[in-house]
């Protein structure tokens, strides 16, 4: 991270006390700060429905705050919200309208109309396809496309001539392992080729993988911001205990020295300190011969634990890879 005189020249994009509410006085983004840096990939984390999607289309001059600033390179975007549009460039987390082109011709359409030239907007879209390892696809039609391949396509085409702020809402959806991979890899060469990166997403395990820092909002407000490491320092509970339950057994009580743990699914995490760890080794081994679970595993405290932690909710959790 850079020091703090370099950090305010480089501060690309600030959220000052934004504010928004829907119809019925719902409160959907409530008092929100943030900062983007120049070269920074940024997650926004946080459950379906927290107001991380109201967030970036009041960034992008979509919708306009009821209150608070929006600045992007020191322009006002709610007075400017022509200029957001310009500045950024956006993958929506709906699919985009692309039936009736190819993918080289969404593609190079849209870094076109972005103001690339011809030529260096083939060459990038040309790029784009073959590290993505969708050569198959260039120049077939998109109607027949998966959800998953039109989601690449539309990666590309929100990137093929980057903003000074690239905007990634859930950009990995119905995308298969592999090319997740490569997704990532591309969205590390646009943050070191100078763009912030606003990654706004519900999956964990992504979050913890790609993010420089990151904002968790739940409930509409920013509950805690940091980079993933220092969102999992709590007290010196560095260790989790993972275990996978037998189907059909009820979650076990753990010794009431372990205060922090959750229950998803079939899936009982503990937080401890490793001071903790041959006891509740110990626990877990009697489970497992009692029948109670099939499983366990003993590592380093996640950005899920820390997550779940701040939170509060099982049902917030993703953690496909």
């Amino acid at each position: 991270m850079k020091n703090n005189d370099s950090a305010s020249l480089d501060t690309v994009l600030i959220v000052d006390k934004v504010c928004k509410s829907f119809v019925k006085g719902k409160i959907v983004n409530d008092n929100i700060s943030l900062s983007l840096q120049k070269g920074e990939i940024f997650g926004l984390l946080g459950p379906n429905g927290a107001g991380k999607t109201t967030l970036v289309n009041q960034i992008i001059g979509l919708k306009k705050p009821d209150s608070g600033r929006i600045t992007l390179a020191g322009v006002d975007v709610v007075a400017n919200p022509g200029y957001a549009r310009q500045a950024c460039s956006f993958q929506a987390q709906t699919q985009v309208p692309i039936s009736g082109l190819t993918t080289r011709q969404a593609i190079e359409l849209v870094g076109q109309v972005r103001g690339g030239s011809v030529q260096e907007v083939r060459k990038r879209t040309g790029e784009l396809i073959h590290k993505m390892e969708m050569d198959d696809w260039a120049n077939k039609n998109s109607a027949s496309f998966s959800g998953g391949m039109r989601r690449l396509v539309a990666f590309c085409m929100a990137v093929v001539v980057p903003g000074r702020v690239v905007i990634l809402d859930e950009p990995t959806n119905d995308v298969d392992p592999l090319r997740r991979r490569l997704l990532w890899n591309q969205v590390r060469f646009l943050a070191e080729r100078g763009s912030a990166i606003l990654l706004v997403t519900h999956n964990v395990l992504e979050a913890e993988r790609a993010v420089d820092r990151l904002a968790i909002i739940n409930d509409g407000k920013v509950v805690r911001i940091g980079t993933p490491a220092s969102l999992k320092d709590t007290d010196g509970e560095n260790m989790r205990l993972e275990l996978i339950l037998e189907p059909g057994q009820e979650t076990p009580v753990p010794p009431s020295s372990f205060k922090n743990n959750f229950h998803n699914g079939h899936r009982f995490v503990i937080q401890l300190h490793e001071s903790q760890v041959l006891s509740v080794l110990e626990w877990a081994r009697y489970l497992k011969e009692q029948g109670k679970v099939q499983e366990f595993s003993i590592g380093p405290t996640s950005l899920e634990d820390a997550y779940m932690r701040i939170v509060g909710r099982s049902d917030a959790l993703e953690v496909a890879v």
